[in-house]
């Protein structure tokens, strides 16, 4: 039911009580979302890991997106930076701003599916906010984590002599985008298409390789913004040189059809961004023992260059093994 066009609502608190507190359950700190805050016990030998990720319709996401693939996903990108610092998901906040267009039908819906991420993530909410907006619909969500002390993974600490390795594959979420905006022309399988579309809505972050990033990383980050430009940042952060064979670079077998068809979407694979795969370095000598962890995980893992002397920045090398040029290398908010 509407009052002159707006959908009758809960309210605040009633769709935090209806919808929202269920997903609290089991953090005793969270106190039922009653409160104005949490408490959380960090173990001595912990440290905890904070990271944040906001989604805005018409930037991160089109505005008639199913909002329980919105759920998982805004999840699923915080969890992703968790997984490549080496840190175990412990809890998070949410944050909504909703137009009030938006009714309970919709946050009943988005919180089903947070429902289905956090039981795929084993995590809890813990609280958060939820505010109306005359602006896009906005999502927020901030995520802590666990690491054993002085062991998180920081984007800094590539070193020569380290391989640079990535897991799953690359460039099917911004595939995937395209398709959802109609913006390929050739003709694409109906498995194909479900596939990518589900890599755009639904991606997995790597938490099950956690403990082996731990072991192995001596630097990492989530491919968010496009493969090249994140691996740009991590040179760039490390100070050190990268070189990166694009041929190497692993893609699905849906990517790879319609290569097949349009060579000229490599490039929208390269930099197009929303893999939430982890990009790594470790030592060059240690390839076979990061891919045999990988296949226990159940996660492909690849090598697909190398850290060489030379000024801090990135070589990509193309299909004749010259550099090539892909400029930013991905997305840029400013």
């Amino acid at each position: 039911m509407t009052e002159q066009g707006v959908p009758v609502s809960l309210g605040e608190f009633g769709r935090i009580e209806r919808f929202f507190r269920p997903l609290a359950v089991g953090v005793p700190g969270a106190f039922d979302l009653t409160d104005d805050a949490a408490v959380l016990d960090v173990p001595y030998d912990q440290q905890l890991v904070v990271t944040t990720d906001a989604m805005v319709a018409g930037v991160h996401f089109l505005p008639h997106d199913n909002p329980a693939d919105l759920a998982w996903k805004i999840l699923a990108v915080n969890m992703s930076d968790l997984a490549a610092k080496g840190a175990e998901p412990l809890a998070y906040s949410l944050v909504t701003s909703l137009p009030k267009s938006i009714g309970d039908d919709w946050v009943e819906a988005f919180a089903k599916g947070l429902g289905e991420a956090q039981r795929e993530f084993k995590v809890n909410l813990l609280g958060g906010d939820s505010v109306s907006t005359s602006g896009p619909l906005s999502l927020t969500i901030t995520a802590l984590g666990l690491v054993p002390r002085n062991r998180m993974i920081r984007r800094k600490g590539a070193k020569p002599g380290d391989a640079l390795f990535v897991t799953g594959s690359i460039g099917d979420a911004a595939l995937g985008l395209k398709l959802a905006q109609g913006a390929l022309t050739q003709p694409v399988a109906e498995a194909d298409r479900a596939y990518l579309l589900s890599r755009l809505h639904r991606p997995a972050p790597r938490l099950d390789l956690v403990a082996s990033l731990r072991v192995f990383g001596t630097a990492a980050l989530d491919v968010s913004d496009g493969l090249v430009a994140d691996v740009r940042h991590l040179a760039l952060a490390s100070k050190v040189r990268l070189q990166v064979d694009t041929q190497a670079v692993p893609l699905s077998g849906a990517a790879l059809r319609l290569l097949v068809g349009t060579p000229t979407l490599r490039r929208t694979v390269l930099t197009g961004g929303d893999d939430y795969e982890v990009a790594f370095t470790a030592p060059a000598d240690k390839a076979e023992d990061i891919a045999a962890a990988g296949i226990n995980a159940g996660i492909k893992v690849t090598r697909i260059g190398k850290v060489v002397d030379g000024e801090p920045g990135l070589d990509l090398l193309g299909l004749d093994g010259v550099e090539a040029d892909l400029g930013s290398g991905g997305w840029r908010h400013f």
